[in-house]
């Protein structure tokens, strides 16, 4: 779905980086809304395809509209602009002319390093309190102690495969990985730079003496080695997938039997019956991501923006968006609602599963401040791109 591109001043990134590895005991930020007052009567936003359906200027899809109440209860018409990729919407909140963004976690340091968001005050954000814990303060969208946002949902990059064909079942990356894979030219890998940490997650485990503690930390040995296994691993990919349809077509039709999916795939492929696929958490780990609502920093509606972010992470809406969608709701009682929707829909997607979400590495920008705290030795964002093409010819 994503191919990403660095868009903030290495340098500015270097001290966000620094901000988030030094941990809590900062002063409150200032110049926090005391209080949300009456809507604005408009709200722009960019988001992900899926995230904003319905209303008056959401994505309309049959069946489906949870924007609509949101406009009835607080006055904010709601229009969309979906975004492309992570550096689409990076460039896109540079404008000013947007009130908040869904951005992934490649995207929020560089977004907070650009100074195109603003901390949240969460006090003005009362569902927010029902959020679980794994879910708040994470680096990828905290600074400093403070909070630059709120979450919207999570999931796992999981391994999934063909039953038929991969046997046994798998309990690691290495059918994707090892160059004796006997599913050569039937494997897949996700389509974007940031996959290179998938990379490094398996390495992690399998060359200790590389000394990875960060999949998103790479000096440049560390990441001239998961280029090496990333080039080996194209050898055995028929075709990288960049949105979720491609990856369920390609396993549909033969020509995928093993790769990296969102548990989104996993679902439509088993509830479609036709194509016997499974999906794991390998024993190395897996990447993973949690998406966050931001506010902008130049927002014309920022009552709507807050109304919003409220609104987007209580019980009923966060259900219908988590479950359309394809991933896991952010507390306990959105799972509750998403049930009436999709019985099992919580279980699947391990939602309050802690233990599970331990072993995941939610996305985050690589900087040369190493965010595992080593210093500024480590490669950036920018790197990783250039690494990318030079690694698919593309």
């Amino acid at each position: 779905m994503y191919a990403r591109r660095i868009a903030a001043a290495a340098a500015t990134l270097a001290l966000v980086a620094s901000a988030c590895s030094s941990g809590g005991g900062a002063s409150p930020t200032p110049n926090l809304p005391a209080s949300v007052g009456d809507g604005e009567g408009a709200l722009n936003l960019i988001a992900w395809a899926g995230y904003v359906v319905g209303g008056t200027g959401g994505e309309q899809v049959e069946g489906y509209d949870w924007v609509t109440p949101f406009e009835e209860a607080t006055g904010c018409k709601v229009t969309v602009k979906v975004g492309l990729d992570s550096a689409n919407m990076v460039q896109l909140m540079k404008t000013g002319e947007y009130d908040g963004v869904s951005a992934s976690g490649d995207a929020t340091l560089r977004l907070i390093a650009g100074g195109d968001v603003a901390p949240v005050n969460l006090d003005l954000v009362p569902n927010y309190k029902d959020v679980y814990a794994g879910l708040k303060n994470q680096p990828y969208n905290t600074v400093n102690g403070a909070s630059y946002g709120v979450p919207h949902g999570r999931g796992a990059n999981v391994l999934m495969y063909n039953k038929d064909i991969v046997t046994p079942a798998p309990d690691s990356w290495s059918i994707v990985f090892d160059a004796n894979s006997p599913y050569k030219g039937k494997a897949t890998a996700y389509n974007s730079a940031i996959y290179i940490a998938d990379a490094a997650v398996y390495l992690m485990a399998t060359r200790p003496e590389l000394g990875i503690k960060n999949p998103y930390a790479l000096d440049d040995t560390q990441l001239a080695a998961a280029v090496e296994l990333l080039k080996t691993q194209k050898d055995l990919i028929g075709k990288y997938w960049g949105a979720a349809q491609e990856e369920i077509d390609g396993f549909a039709n033969g020509d995928m039997v093993a790769g990296t999916a969102w548990q989104y795939q996993v679902n439509t492929l088993q509830a479609d019956g036709k194509t016997p696929v499974d999906a794991v958490l390998p024993k190395e780990g897996a990447t993973g991501w949690s998406d966050t609502w931001m506010i902008s920093s130049k927002a014309k509606h920022p009552n709507c923006m807050y109304k919003w972010m409220d609104y987007i992470i209580s019980p009923k809406a966060n259900a219908d968006v988590t479950v359309y969608f394809g991933e896991a709701p952010v507390s306990d009682p959105a799972c509750a609602e998403a049930e009436k929707l999709s019985p099992g829909h919580c279980a699947a997607f391990h939602a309050n599963d802690e233990e599970y979400f331990k072993k995941v590495w939610y996305w985050n920008t690589p900087t040369k401040e190493c965010l595992d705290g080593r210093g500024p030795i480590c490669t950036d964002f920018d790197q990783w791109t250039k690494a990318w093409t030079d690694i698919t010819g593309s």
